[in-house]
């Protein structure tokens, strides 16, 4: 059995508001037992170096942290300071181990853009790395969800080209499920045949549009996902606020 969390959209500012309520989520989930815990994109709110020292206090864990960029983050100054790696502008792809599944975290971002696509680069690594294990179950994530989910802002900047990827997906059944954030609001639909898994915001919560009032709700608590993959292979997921 495999237990790991997710948040996303921390876009931490420097400031003690949103740091306050990021260490909130960390806190609990640092007291808990799970195997890891992944950080699907907007890490940082204008990719500033300083917002990345902010982030590498805040999502300290005695769990690994698995994360990738969202379209608030800016390549250069993420693989510096969150990766200790030279600063580039090349996509951020990383795969990783744990209890027995692959993470594939994707980068779905378009630098200077808010919308998402995975880049030729991005969705040849991620089918060769499927490809190389076949036997472990595995989890696509990324930042940007790759369908439109009745939410007009957010369907506006969402992952397109989506049909490479549903390609690549076809052809390995060992990816148990995706996911992404950049939604800041809990959903969960279907892509490729797959649970499509959308973790809920952690600076804000999205108003859908036949709630009224304004698009974000800032005052709603911290939201994360606690993903379930048990003995007989199946998935579960659990929405939790803190």
């Amino acid at each position: 059995m495999i237990v790991f969390a997710q948040l996303s959209d921390t876009h931490l500012d420097t400031g003690d508001e949103r740091a306050g309520r990021a260490a909130r989520v960390m806190e609990h989930l640092n007291g808990l037992r799970v195997d890891t815990v992944l950080v699907t994109g907007d890490i940082a709110d204008h990719g500033e170096p300083a917002e990345y020292e902010q982030a590498r206090k805040v999502l300290e864990s005695p769990h690994p942290v698995l994360m990738c960029p969202g379209n608030h983050d800016v390549r250069a100054p993420y693989r510096e300071v969150l990766l200790d790696e030279p600063p580039g502008d090349g996509p951020i792809n990383r795969v990783h181990r744990v209890a027995g599944a692959l993470f594939a975290m994707c980068d779905s971002t378009v630098p200077g853009k808010d919308h998402g696509f995975l880049g030729d680069e991005t969705i040849g690594w991620l089918d060769r790395q499927l490809a190389g294990d076949p036997e472990a179950p595995a989890f696509v994530c990324f930042h940007h969800p790759p369908v439109t989910q009745g939410i007009p802002y957010v369907d506006g900047i969402r992952q397109f080209g989506e049909e490479r990827l549903a390609e690549v997906i076809g052809r390995h059944p060992q990816v148990k499920a995706v996911l992404c954030g950049h939604n800041h609001t809990a959903a969960v639909t279907t892509f490729a045949g797959r649970p499509l898994l959308v973790a809920p915001g952690v600076v804000s919560t999205l108003r859908l549009p036949w709630q009224g009032g304004d698009i974000a709700d800032y005052d709603a608590p911290p939201g994360l996902a606690f993903h379930l993959l048990d003995d007989d292979g199946r998935l579960t997921t659990h929405y939790r606020t803190v």
